[in-house]
């Protein structure tokens, strides 16, 4: 762009704006006190319009989504996942959170929670995704020694922030309850992987360790199973959808709803007392058809549009020199 160019946009905007921003100088130009006024303004405008320019590369809007998290969902069903949502939906940037089941989702400025419960938080929407109830989960070489739930009273049983989660789990076996003084974990990924490590026994959802049971390094000693909760979708209520977010929802429920291999299904090759888990599906990437016009329409404007600002940009870089050159000479 040449020097004549960028004058000419500064003298159009003077006109347009009835006033003078720079001093017209024997040895170069000095920003008037409107120029000085007018340039933090235009300089945030500009760099705010560049961020939005940054999301059609390409030809198509790209949009972010932010999503809570938590670890245990996010390691053992969303991330095998992500892939498919990806291909299907490229122009979606996912940024995704992790956190023990406690989020604000106001203040962290998430779209979505995914959160561990019973689907009542205030001031939220909750979509049921999965159920999962909790099953003992341990190293092959404790469930060796496991033939009935009473065989428990010499192990150590880790625990989770749910402080009655082995006391129904004793109901549900029909054995009498008995204290629990194992350490306590904040996260059943970290429980498990310390179960996994032969530090005890942990009470946690299976349905989240399918490839861990798979592979032989977990063992479900016992089909008994109990309910302390489910997977939920989470947004807040009032807050708008937008195109990214139903495009999430709309995926997510559809992946939950797929059918899986029961847990108590049995293979050949099996741990002792194993009961295997196999999540592993085919996904068929989505494919959206778009025509060479709306290509080549959605990819004209913004660069026109690139132009433009670089052409305005260019001038408030003048107004930027000029101001340097005053405060120099000042």
């Amino acid at each position: 762009m040449t020097q004549a160019a960028v004058s000419q946009q500064v003298r159009t905007l003077e006109e347009r704006l009835g006033t003078a921003l720079f001093k017209r100088l024997p040895r170069g130009l000095a920003m008037t006190d409107e120029g000085l006024a007018l340039r933090p303004v235009l300089t945030d405008a500009f760099d705010r319009i560049e961020a939005v320019l940054k999301q059609f590369e390409g030809g198509h809007f790209h949009e972010v989504l932010t999503i809570g998290v938590v670890g245990t969902f996010a390691v053992g069903w969303l991330m095998p996942r992500l892939k498919s949502f990806r291909d299907a939906h490229p122009f979606v940037e996912l940024r995704l959170q992790t956190n023990n089941n406690l989020v604000d989702l106001a203040t962290e400025g998430l779209d979505f929670a995914i959160r561990f419960g019973d689907g009542t938080w205030p001031g939220s929407l909750a979509t049921r995704l999965l159920d999962a109830p909790l099953s003992l989960l341990c190293a092959p070489e404790i469930a060796g020694r496991l033939s009935k739930p009473a065989d428990l009273v010499d192990e150590t049983l880790l625990r989770s922030y749910r402080t009655d989660d082995w006391m129904n789990w004793f109901n549900a076996a029909g054995i009498p309850p008995r204290p629990v003084r194992g350490p306590v974990f904040d996260s059943s990924r970290l429980m498990v992987e310390a179960a996994m490590q032969g530090a005890g026994i942990a009470l946690a959802p299976a349905l989240m360790f399918g490839h861990e049971i798979n592979t032989g390094r977990l063992v479900r000693p016992f089909d008994v199973e109990v309910h302390a909760g489910s997977y939920w979708l989470t947004c807040l209520k009032g807050k708008p959808m937008t195109s990214a977010m139903l495009l999430f929802s709309q995926w997510i429920v559809k992946e939950a709803a797929a059918p899986t291999t029961p847990l108590g299904k049995r293979r050949k090759a099996m741990a002792i007392h194993g009961r295997p888990l196999d999540l592993r599906r085919e996904h068929v990437p989505r494919t959206v058809a778009v025509t060479k016009e709306e290509d080549r329409q959605q990819t004209a404007w913004p660069q026109r549009f690139h132009a433009d600002i670089a052409l305005m940009r260019s001038a408030v870089a003048k107004l930027h020199d000029a101001g340097r050159h005053r405060r120099g000479r000042g």
